[in-house]
């Protein structure tokens, strides 16, 4: 019987990005930028949803550090992929951060996760089930021993407008726009609370499905709640501002004119 081969003996590499840089020059960032990997995120006590986060990963690098370790970086998103991992979530990214920094041996960290987030809507009249995306983003910024967290959420609405329901002898013109919200909090807030109060504040929501009964009755709710852009951003920024969960916020809307070929716009921030 052959005797077991003996392990091959491990060649030293050298460690180039730990050497020394005699420039003397901090930088702010570094790492990896536009990495998509799949996570699973939960939106407070809801389930884990699947879906596909594109990540930007940075590190503050000392003036007498000549590089990160690039990999480490990736291994913080597959260890979150790996089976059986806690999914993320808008208070686990404190964690996430704590970790970055201290495997990077960091004075400072940031990361950016964006990605669609669906929720399942139940038609008004029919009752008809469907999902409907939404544009998500979660920064978390590690600073001298302080964590940052803005959470950003783009919710598609419809918007009628008040003008032309005014002036024309029937019908009004209307338009699918985006409601884009930024807060920093005080206290975790579900992604869940952001989107309503968006589609509570426009002419109407938008659902994944709709029957004929379901398009009468939000054609006809739209023309009972006509929104002006600049009612869009008022009448979620008034909610914003009463809310003390929120440091700053930041909110902006977007139509997508249907009687013209531009966008009419407008957004409040405080803080921000």
């Amino acid at each position: 019987m052959n005797a077991p081969e003996q392990p091959a003996r491990l060649i030293p590499i050298p460690d180039t990005q730990s050497r020394t840089d005699e420039r003397h020059l901090a930088i702010d960032q570094v790492g990896i930028r536009g990495l998509r990997y799949p996570i699973a995120f939960a939106d407070g006590g809801n389930a884990p949803q699947p879906t596909i986060a594109t990540a930007n990963v940075y590190v503050a690098l000392p003036e007498d550090r000549k590089g990160t370790h690039m990999s480490r970086l990736v291994m913080l998103l597959e260890e979150r992929a790996a089976p059986g991992a806690a999914p993320l979530s808008v208070a686990a990214l404190d964690a996430l951060l704590i970790d970055l920094v201290a495997r990077l041996d960091a004075p400072a960290g940031r990361i950016e996760l964006a990605f669609p987030f669906f929720v399942r809507k139940t038609a008004p009249v029919s009752g008809v089930a469907s999902l409907l995306d939404y544009e998500v983003k979660l920064t978390g910024e590690l600073d001298d021993g302080r964590i940052t967290k803005t959470i950003t959420v783009a919710v598609p609405v419809t918007s009628l407008c008040p003008c032309s329901k005014e002036i024309a002898d029937y019908g009004a013109h209307n338009q699918r726009s985006t409601v884009t919200i930024a807060v920093r909090t005080h206290a975790d807030v579900e992604l869940g609370e952001l989107l309503r109060v968006a589609e509570e504040e426009a002419s109407s929501e938008l659902y994944g499905i709709l029957k004929r009964a379901d398009e009468k009755y939000v054609t006809e709710r739209a023309y009972d709640n006509p929104r002006f852009v600049e009612d869009l951003v008022r009448g979620v920024a008034g909610r914003l501002a009463a809310d003390d969960r929120f440091a700053a916020w930041s909110v902006e809307a977007e139509n997508f004119e249907s009687i013209h070929n531009h966008s009419a716009y407008a957004r409040i921030a405080r803080g921000m």
